[in-house]
């Protein structure tokens, strides 16, 4: 009986279900805010700077620029989850226990962020080393996160749900972080006189936000999707993985439309997590503005985003998917060649509205569109998964390594960010061969 209801798939539109799939978004979006894009890369500008121009830093004695370092890190950690994820996915969808894999991720990336409360300017290895498992934790959680949605809802509501969980994130990442703010800006409140004390403080609230919400999802996502094991001492499950692997990549490799639509999304995602990544630090480095107009913007950008993943729910509705992530695309375009001429606070804070407006849709509409692209009677949702996220960490990789080699090329951020719109614009045309493949079909009447 126990295998029986273990082999079970999940019944769909559940809505205590959903709503804990939806509370992972809100446990770890604080890694996003408050490590990726806010507190960390100021507290690293700031520990990192041995001068007013001196940018220098030593890392296991390979002299290399600060923020060139931060976005190689970022790179190498995204390399490793798109190297592991799609055997690991495969492996996921096999033995069913996706959200086992999701699990030991959760823990890898919200220990590496408790670990960053003891990084100083005398042990840059350590932070950067911390940094990285917790962007690989991030990063390697997701790809089993996202491929729950197609699972426990409908198609109909794969746009609505997936907004919900963005908006519900970024509103989780700014709670804690105003807190941390708080904590920063107001030390002796909390009996603090160390200045660098607070950041690292933030660092631990991470952790325990991450870890303790997460335990909600865990315990209302079933420990079992669509398990295919059944005499467990006679298989070889690494084996079985890859070959569950193998046979979701002939069917992504023969599918015109998800292949055009994965390879746009590579593109679109290089520019968008680049923007996301390193926002803060063009704007401390670029620009010389100070935590007093960066942190508000970035606030601006995750409250912006919540409205951001709703309207563009809405005109996915009205238009259909493709044309209201296309929409999002070319905003982004305009976007970065403007934040080409950013000169003042206020520009930034102006390019920072429409930022979290297109981030917010983008992001959700990209999840939903691929979602309902799989096929219906696929119980792999994992594995095609893996590949969506696969692209989205090689996009990563490329696209902060490329910001990081541009600029120890021409010593100036402003020429990475030409260098962004033209990824987005690459990625308009694979949507739009999508968009063209699409109507083709339904044109022949195929779906």
């Amino acid at each position: 009986m126990k295998k029986a209801i273990r082999n079970t798939a999940i019944r769909k539109g559940d809505k205590k279900v959903i709503h804990g799939w939806v509370m992972y978004d809100w446990a770890n979006s604080v890694y996003q805010l408050t490590i990726a894009s806010t507190i960390f890369p100021i507290y690293y500008n700031q520990v990192t700077r041995s001068g007013p121009e001196d940018f220098t830093v030593s890392f296991f004695g390979l002299e290399v620029i600060n923020t060139v370092l931060y976005s190689w890190s970022i790179a190498a950690a995204y390399l490793i989850v798109a190297f592991f994820s799609p055997m690991l996915s495969s492996l996921a969808d096999y033995t069913g226990r996706r959200k086992s894999f999701m699990q030991f991720f959760t823990w890898l990336g919200a220990i590496s962020c408790g670990a960053l409360f003891f990084f100083n300017s005398s042990n840059v290895e350590l932070g950067i080393i911390a940094f990285t498992l917790g962007t690989v934790g991030y990063g390697g959680s997701i790809v089993f996160y996202n491929s729950f949605l197609p699972v426990i809802c409908e198609t109909a509501d794969h746009d609505r749900v997936s907004a919900r969980g963005y908006s519900l994130g970024y509103l989780g990442g700014v709670v804690l972080l105003l807190f941390n703010l708080l904590m920063i800006m107001k030390p002796g409140w909390f009996g603090i006189s160390d200045p660098f004390l607070p950041a690292r403080i933030s660092f631990l609230t991470v952790f325990l936000w991450w870890i303790g919400f997460s335990q909600i999802t865990f315990r209302r996502l079933p420990r079992y999707t669509f398990r295919k094991r059944r005499k467990e001492k006679e298989t070889n499950i690494f084996l079985e993985g890859y070959k569950e692997l193998d046979k979701v990549f002939q069917k992504v490799r023969s599918s015109r439309k998800l292949s055009f639509y994965l390879i746009g999304f590579f593109f679109v995602m290089m520019g968008l997590l680049t923007v996301m990544f390193m926002a803060a630090t063009y704007g401390e480095k670029e620009i010389g503005l100070k935590e007093d107009v960066l942190i508000p913007t970035i606030l601006i950008i995750q409250l912006v985003g919540m409205g951001g993943a709703w309207m563009f729910s809405r005109l996915s509705a009205r238009f259909g998917n493709l044309q209201a992530l296309l929409i999002s695309v070319f905003a982004w375009i305009l976007i970065c060649v403007g934040a080409y001429y950013i000169s003042n606070s206020v520009q930034f804070m102006i390019a920072a509205f429409f930022i979290g407006i297109v981030m917010g849709g983008s992001q959700a509409l990209a999840r939903s569109t691929y979602s309902k692209m799989l096929p219906e009677e696929t119980t792999d949702h994992t594995s095609y998964f893996s590949f969506y996220d696969v692209m989205e960490k090689l996009a990563t990789v490329a696209g902060t390594f490329s910001f990081g080699i541009i600029e120890a090329i021409t010593g100036s951020m402003r020429y990475s960010v030409l260098a962004i719109a033209s990824f987005f614009i690459i990625g308009t045309f694979f949507l739009l061969l999508t968009l063209k493949v699409v109507n083709q079909k339904i044109t022949a009447g195929k779906i």
